[in-house]
């Protein structure tokens, strides 16, 4: 009875200390849910949305006024120095910068961790959640380049 009583308690607090961990992980970045970004869109907020898509995806559907960038999935430097053309209308503003990728996961991230080591404050930076995937608003998007 003791031992079973043992193993529960180290399950319990296993479980606790792998639910803080990835608590901890997920709070390493600022997420902006679809329908806040949305109404950030439609109230007129001005918003950097750093589209970091591929081409395909970009040309098959981006939200109004995107930055293409083809960045994704910026791992590699030559795919991080993408992002670079974005760097000077980013410096001459105080607006938010959203990263739009295709799933809003590690190219995403990727792409928020080099911005932040270009500078870039990141209480500016968001990542959208769901990515352009996840997006629900298909009024607010547009194809082609």
């Amino acid at each position: 009875m003791l031992k079973a009583k043992t193993l529960g308690l180290k399950l319990v607090f296993s479980l606790v200390f792998l639910f803080s961990a990835a608590l901890l992980y997920a709070s390493q970045y600022n997420m902006i849910k679809p329908e806040v970004l949305k109404n950030w869109l439609t109230s007129g907020k001005k918003v950097i949305l750093v589209d970091i898509q591929p081409h395909e995806d970009f040309v098959k559907g981006h939200i109004k006024g995107a930055i293409e960038t083809n960045a994704f999935p910026a791992s590699k430097d030559e795919e991080k120095k993408r992002l670079d053309k974005v760097l000077p209308i980013i410096q001459k503003s105080n607006d938010p910068v959203v990263i739009l990728c295709p799933r809003g996961k590690s190219g995403a991230k990727n792409s928020y961790d080099y911005l932040k080591s270009k500078g870039v404050p990141e209480n500016r930076l968001y990542i959208l959640e769901g990515g352009m995937a996840g997006w629900p608003y298909p009024e607010l998007l547009e194809k082609g380049k």
